[in-house]
């Protein structure tokens, strides 16, 4: 009976010890399961939003225009009989450049002036006569239609020698014109029509050739609404302050730095954009009206900005997000609005605050509401220079 018992109580300990161990194994695997399913914080590097002080450049398309041109036609009637320069030379201001026949000018400025020192024969002989008359009338000597007669042919002759002045003053300006002469400095075009050939003057006039100053030229473009008003608030309309631009070849490899001159007066309600002109010096001539070119147009200052890497910034449909990181290390999404790219970055124009923590690395498989673990960029922020992106709206 004894070792009945004895044989129950020990059956009963060890099924005791038995589950103990059971249970204790089955937390500690329930344990190890529930340290499983914790998230994991995902390892991200973050920039901290602050404002630059930054010069921001827009790209647009324009063409060369000449500051000064002029075409040369005659004014006088002749054949050519000299031409004294060659294409495409340059040429100062009053430069002889065609010569018509002078001859026939010169022999009407001669004429002109014999019946002008006949007229002034006259009107002298007229003026003695005036002068006698006077004291004779005084004495009553003579009547006073004689008087008369005498003041009215001194009258006359006097406007004989004014109309004789101004037929040798229009004989000299004919004579001149026979050598036509370079209104500008600049460079010349072609000869259009060559020595011994006869030019008319009037309205059908022939151009001999054309002139384009070299020394400066403008630079024509369309800018939109908002870049135009930019530039009018920081420079434009402000006293001895101008909106730099920038001006680049086709093929990239010559830089030109000049300013705005000018707005259009009216904005185009059908595109939206209003009609500029810059001004730039040209001391290497290689500057040509009608050359297309790059313009880059700054802000007059340097004003603060937030700049975003272009790594950082994702697309949604038609819409730029980026991811943040609040202060419970969560991933969260912002939409934003970019401008300009400026080496790498894009300037922010909302939707971002200086002090936000944009995750710039690491993106791929971050989710909204995800936890993160978040490291600062070591990248250090860029010189600004100008870009040749175009402006993203």
């Amino acid at each position: 009976m004894k070792h009945i018992i004895y044989t129950l109580t020990f059956l009963v300990i060890a099924g005791v010890g038995f589950g103990a161990m059971f249970y204790n194994n089955y937390d500690a695997e329930a344990s190890d399961e529930a340290v499983s399913e914790a998230p994991q914080a995902m390892s991200v590097k973050i920039t901290v939003m602050k404002p630059r002080h930054i010069q921001v450049w827009g790209n647009f398309s324009g063409h060369v225009v000449a500051v000064n041109r002029a075409e040369i036609r005659p004014q006088v009637s002749g054949r050519i009989t000299e031409i004294h320069f060659t294409d495409g030379q340059h040429v100062e201001k009053g430069d002889v450049l065609f010569v018509i026949d002078p001859r026939p000018y010169e022999a009407a400025l001669n004429q002109a002036k014999a019946t002008l020192a006949a007229t002034q024969t006259q009107a002298g002989l007229a003026e003695k006569e005036y002068q006698r008359a006077i004291k004779l009338i005084k004495t009553e000597a003579i009547s006073h239609s004689v008087m008369d007669e005498r003041t009215n042919n001194r009258q006359a002759a006097n406007a004989a020698v004014q109309g004789a002045q101004a037929a040798v003053e229009s004989a000299q300006i004919n004579l001149d014109y026979a050598h036509v002469k370079a209104p500008i400095s600049g460079k010349t075009s072609r000869a259009e029509i060559t020595e011994g050939n006869l030019v008319q003057t009037g309205p059908n006039a022939p151009l001999l050739t054309s002139i384009v100053a070299q020394d400066r030229v403008y630079v024509d473009f369309e800018v939109d609404e908002s870049t135009y008003i930019n530039s009018a608030k920081t420079g434009s309309f402000k006293k001895d302050q101008k909106t730099p631009v920038r001006l680049q070849l086709l093929d990239g490899d010559l830089e030109y730095k000049g300013f705005v001159h000018s707005f259009d007066n009216r904005i185009d309600a059908t595109s939206g954009t209003i009609r500029a002109r810059a001004i730039f010096d040209n001391e290497d001539n290689m500057l040509l009206p009608g050359m297309s070119v790059s313009i880059l147009m700054g802000s007059a200052d340097n004003e603060e900005h937030l700049l975003i890497s272009e790594r950082a910034i994702s697309t949604d449909q038609d819409r730029k997000f980026v991811y943040i990181v609040n202060d419970d290390n969560i991933a969260t999404y912002r939409a934003i609005k970019i401008g300009n790219s400026i080496n790498g970055e894009r300037v922010v124009l909302s939707g971002l605050n200086a002090g936000d923590k944009v995750i710039t690395e690491g993106i791929v498989h971050i989710r909204p509401g995800a936890l993160v673990s978040a490291q600062a960029s070591d990248t250090t922020p860029k010189n600004v220079a100008p870009d040749t992106s175009e402006k993203e709206d």
